[in-house]
């Protein structure tokens, strides 16, 4: 058993393929041994994280889930701790083959059993084997059993700390989203830890998954998966970049910030946008960084006030076709479709941001533009929608979009040919024949204004960097995404976050 380094990449795995697995695994070893190695884990880490529970109480529900709640029961009451376990089976027969070994091993070892609750503190522990990965979205019309939402709710707002056995019960293991009717009412009330068995699952890490699941622990039960494909993976750091002392700022490329739009016909302003994404491309290493405002000559002096190492430059003197790195959309509002195209057409390099990419929803010349350039083996291109300006550029609604991310990323990247980050928790990194990649940094500090904006900037610097393929700019966006985030969660305690600040907390 292991907490999740999350420096450290991991393969996730479906909920067909982990199915799959444990048949597999279920015909090479005993009886009962898969069901007794999760017990044992679980109770292992249950003793480990409330070494001080008067009270451990178990929610089992009435399948194997359940079943590995019942085998940590024994296991618990056999090394001494009180006990209760509440199992929405009334008996024995009404559950399967494993599952009802584990309830007479759980009543041979005196475990107490209760339909409702104990009362708990916060030095208890609640342990949650309700439901495990055999979880759907229920039909419609099909109600739960009470007792599950009453047990639910009792360990969704518990002051004592929650281990959730595989999973936090409703949630679906392969999207990140909870079943129909059975997502926390409120916020979590106390520390969640899940132990994931025998795989890792794409859902503990996107959507609300993260909230739902608190800190992962993982315990392969004995076997094997080295060899089987994964459907995701959860990444890891990038690998350290080093740069050598014979190269000079030609050896890390141009970047071109285009966006920016003056007071236009929203009637707002959105040069600091660009000017963000700017900072952010100089603090990550950018040879040089060239701003085009789509606005009027006064932009130039707002561009060298914030960062004098950024030069500003007109849109009509960018050299395209130069091998520049350019991104585009930041706070370019409207004007931005006057100069997409050729910027599609000529670009080496590319990253599409916020108003670029809701342009590009709406004009099938554009979008036909861009599908064009995965033609073109020396021109790469990532997108960076957050699930709204995904669900624009997909058709669809945001709700559609969030309700299956990986997919959705996956969708997107092969109806245009190029590298996708889908923003927001647990963003998602997508391209043609590759495997997607979940990113496990950053936190709810990243949930202010311009935080993406930096993001696109220190993208277009991890681009700028590598070749023009799509290969590379799928390795540049998990690179970027990891270190975005990583900075959020190193930010210190107490301090608010500041796109800004963000920015020039990137490194080289």
């Amino acid at each position: 058993m292991l907490r999740l380094d999350l420096s450290t990449a991991y393969p996730l795995f479906s909920s067909e393929a982990t199915r799959h697995i444990e048949s597999v695994a279920a015909t090479k070893l005993p009886p009962h041994t898969l069901m007794q190695r999760a017990g044992l884990a679980t109770a292992r880490l249950a003793r480990a994280l409330a070494p001080h529970a008067r009270t451990i109480w178990i929610a089992c529900g009435s399948g194997n889930n359940g079943g590995d709640g019942l085998q940590a029961a024994a296991a618990l009451r056999v090394a001494g701790r009180h006990v209760v376990v509440s199992c929405l089976a009334s008996d024995a027969q009404q559950l399967p083959q494993d599952a009802r070994q584990a309830w007479l091993l759980a009543r041979e070892a005196g475990v107490e059993f209760a339909q409702h609750p104990p009362d708990l503190g916060p030095q208890d522990l609640c342990v949650d084997a309700l439901l495990g990965l055999g979880l759907t979205c229920r039909p419609h019309g099909h109600s739960p059993d009470p007792r599950l939402l009453q047990w639910l709710a009792v360990l969704q707002s518990s002051a004592a700390h929650v281990l959730s056995v595989d999973l936090p019960s409703g949630l679906l293991a392969d999207t990140g989203q909870f079943a129909p009717g059975l997502a926390p009412k409120t916020p979590v009330a106390s520390a969640r830890h899940t132990l994931a068995l025998l795989t890792l699952k794409p859902g503990l890490f996107t959507a609300l998954g993260r909230d739902a699941a608190g800190s992962v622990w993982f315990d392969d039960l004995g076997v094997d998966t080295a060899n089987l494909r994964p459907a995701a993976w959860l990444a890891g750091a990038p690998a350290p970049s080093t740069r050598l002392h014979a190269s000079h700022k030609g050896s890390y490329g141009d970047v071109a910030i285009v966006g920016g739009e003056g007071m236009g016909r929203r009637g707002m302003g959105m040069t600091g946008a660009a000017l963000l994404a700017a900072s952010a491309a100089l603090h990550a290493g950018a040879g040089r960084v060239l701003v085009a405002p789509l606005d009027d000559a006064a932009s130039a002096g707002a561009v060298t006030a914030l960062q004098p190492e950024c030069m500003p430059r007109r849109f009509e003197a960018l050299a395209l076709e130069g091998g520049l790195t350019v991104v585009a959309g930041c706070g370019g509002g409207v004007a931005i479709t006057a100069v997409l195209a050729p910027i599609l057409q000529q670009a080496a390099r590319l990253v599409l941001d916020a108003d670029a990419l809701n342009v590009i929803a709406a004009d099938r010349t554009l979008a036909q533009l861009l599908s064009e350039r995965a033609h073109h083996p020396d021109r790469s291109t990532v997108l960076t929608p957050h699930p709204l300006e995904a669900a624009r550029l997909l058709g669809t609604g945001t709700e559609a979009v969030q309700a299956d991310r990986l997919c959705a990323a996956g969708e997107l990247a092969d109806r245009f040919g190029c590298a996708v980050v889908l923003k927001g928790s647990g963003s998602v990194v997508a391209a043609p024949g590759c495997t997607p990649r979940i990113n496990p940094t950053g936190n709810a500090r990243l949930a202010s204004a311009g935080t993406g904006d930096v993001l696109a900037g220190l993208l277009g610097a991890r681009l700028a960097a590598a070749p023009a393929t799509l290969d590379a700019a799928f390795g540049a966006a998990c690179r970027a995404c990891w270190e975005h985030g990583a900075v959020a969660d190193r930010w210190p305690d107490h301090t608010a976050l500041t796109a800004l600040g963000l920015a020039r907390a990137l490194t080289a």
